[in-house]
């Protein structure tokens, strides 16, 4: 894998949690009313909340990680600490997906950790 593959495979890991949302959605609050214009506010619980949260999360983290791809990419300062800080970066988002939804706080945030800390190393290698 390359770092832009591993890029890649994040976005897809981000698309199956949308997925993962939207049918606990579907579960808890009807299709006629997620396709509805959704004036009513209604909240998710349990489970279904948090993937909604892990995918909030989930979008920022890509939000902050593609452009440390891309712009590694682009300077052609990929190596293999970068190749590791990717792998360690889409593991960690890999865990942080079931064990958010499983609402097991310490593992979670440990994972987020671990994706954070790799994406703040990738900024680093650019500079």
């Amino acid at each position: 894998m390359t770092e832009t593959t591993i890029l890649a495979a994040y976005g897809l890991l981000v698309m199956l949690t949308i997925l993962l949302q939207v049918l606990g959605g579907v579960q808890q609050l009807s299709l006629g009313y997620l396709i509805s214009s959704r004036d009513e506010g209604r909240s998710m619980t349990g489970m279904t909340a948090r993937v909604k949260r892990a995918l909030d999360n989930s979008v920022v983290a890509l939000a902050l990680f593609a452009p440390a791809i891309l712009l590694l990419e682009l300077l052609d300062r990929t190596n293999a600490t970068s190749l590791l800080a990717a792998q360690v970066f889409l593991l960690a988002r890999i865990i942080y997906l079931p064990v958010y939804a499983l609402g097991v706080p310490a593992i979670r945030t440990l994972a987020w950790l671990a994706g954070f800390a790799a994406t703040a190393i990738l900024y680093f290698l650019a500079l």
